[in-house]
C-alpha cells in the first residue's frame, strides 16, 4: 500500500469556556494599559481560552474533558462510531497526570476499547508525531481508522497569585503566548473519493549541541519547593531559529514530493505567537498559498494548533489543492511538517 494513500476524514477542535482577551488579563493581574498595548503590539495574541475561571481559580476543563470533546466531535464528523477505530494516538506536553495516561482516558470517554493506544509526550511538535505514528500503524498493521488528538492544559503553570510586574521576560512571555485547548482528526486507510491526502508527515531534531528554546517543569512532591520557574522561555533564540527551520522542512516536503512553492494552495504555519506567524509567512515568501492561522483568536494551544487548523482548512479543499503544514518545537529543537491534497 502506498503510504500517501492515508486520508483524513475529518478534524475538529475543543476549546474551554470564552475567550480572554489582553484587557481581561490586564485587569485580572493589575497591570496597565501600556503592558496590554505591549501585547497586542510585541506578541500579537488578542485573545485566549483558558481552562481556569481567573477569578474563582476553578478549574474548568481538564486535558482528558477537552480531548475527549474534540474526539467526539471529530468521530461524528467522520461518520464513524467508536467501535470502527482501531488505533487511538495521543499527543501532549501536559498531561493530566503521569498515570493514568491522558490517552486511555479520553477512549474511555468515547466507549473506545481493546485496541492499541499511545500516549506521545513532547511540545507543539507532538501533534505531528502522532500524525506520523497514526500513519505507519495504517500502513504496517491490520487496521483501518486511527483517531489522533493533540492538547494541551498550560493554565496549570500559571500562579494566579504571582505579580505578573515583577516577573523576568522569559517567565512572562509563557503567560502572554499560551492558551489551552484540545483538537483531533481520524485517519484512513480507505481510498474514499472526495478526501484529503496525508502526502507526507515528516519531523527532525536538530538540537544537538543547542540549548533548549523551553523549558516546562514537572514538580513531585521532593522538588515541588525548590525555587525555578514552572516554565521559561528563550523568545529571542526562538525569534531567530524558526523562520530559518520552516524553510528547512517546507523545503525538504517540498523536494520530496517534487512540488513546487506555487503549487501549494494553502500554508499552516507555526502558530507560537501573532507576529511570529507573520515573520514566518513572511520568509516563506509563499505569496500564492492562503494562510491558515488561528493564534491571534487561540493563542498558541500546543499540540492543539495543527488540528484548528486543520479544521479550518479541509471544509475549504477542492480536488488538486495541496497543503503544507509547519511547526517548529523550541524545547530542544524538533522541525515537523506534513503536506496535504484533496483527491
Amino acid at each position: 500500500m502506498d503510504a500517501s494513500d492515508i486520508r483524513i476524514l475529518s478534524a475538529a477542535s475543543a476549546l474551554p469556556g470564552p475567550p480572554v482577551d489582553n484587557a481581561a488579563l490586564a485587569r485580572r493581574f493589575g497591570l496597565d494599559r501600556l503592558w496590554e498595548q505591549w501585547v497586542d503590539t510585541f506578541i500579537g495574541t488578542g485573545t485566549r481560552h483558558l481552562a481556569v475561571d481567573l477569578d474563582s481559580g476553578e478549574i474548568t476543563s481538564s486535558l482528558v474533558d477537552l480531548g475527549a470533546e474534540a474526539g467526539r466531535l471529530a468521530l461524528e464528523r467522520a461518520a464513524l462510531r467508536s467501535s470502527d477505530i482501531d488505533v487511538i494516538v495521543f499527543a501532549s506536553a501536559t498531561p493530566d497526570a503521569l498515570l493514568p495516561t491522558t490517552v486511555n482516558l479520553v477512549a474511555e470517554r468515547l466507549g473506545i476499547n481493546d485496541i492499541p493506544s499511545y500516549q506521545l509526550q513532547s511540545g507543539c511538535s507532538g501533534a505531528y508525531q502522532a500524525l506520523a505514528l497514526a500513519r505507519q500503524l495504517l500502513l504496517a498493521r491490520d487496521c483501518r481508522n486511527a483517531l489522533v488528538l493533540g492538547g494541551d492544559v498550560l493554565v496549570k503553570h500559571f500562579d494566579l497569585t504571582i505579580d505578573m510586574s515583577k516577573l523576568p521576560p522569559a517567565e512572562l512571555v509563557n503567560m502572554l503566548l499560551f492558551g489551552d485547548g484540545a483538537g483531533a482528526a481520524v485517519l484512513t486507510r480507505d481510498k474514499l473519493p472526495g478526501t484529503t491526502a496525508l502526502r507526507r508527515v515528516v519531523h527532525r531534531v536538530t538540537g544537538e549541541g543547542r540549548a533548549p528554546g523551553q523549558s516546562v517543569e514537572w514538580f513531585g512532591l521532593a522538588d515541588r519547593h525548590l525555587d525555578k520557574p514552572a516554565a521559561q522561555e528563550d523568545y529571542k533564540a526562538i525569534e531567530e531559529s524558526v523562520p530559518l527551520m520552516s524553510a528547512e522542512i517546507v523545503k525538504e516536503i517540498l523536494d520530496d514530493l517534487h512540488w513546487t512553492e506555487h503549487e501549494v494552495d494553502y500554508l499552516l504555519p507555526p502558530q507560537l505567537s501573532g507576529k511570529m506567524a507573520e515573520r514566518v509567512t513572511e520568509t516563506l515568501n509563499m505569496s500564492g498559498a492562503e494562510e491558515i492561522t488561528c493564534v491571534r483568536e487561540t493563542a498558541n494551544t500546543g499540540n492543539a494548533v495543527p488540528f484548528i487548523q486543520l479544521e479550518r482548512v479541509l471544509p475549504q479543499m477542492v480536488g488538486g489543492d495541496r497543503a503544507l503544514g509547519i511547526t517548529v518545537e523550541s524545547s530542544k529543537w524538533i522541525k515537523a511538517g506534513f503536506a496535504l491534497e484533496r483527491v
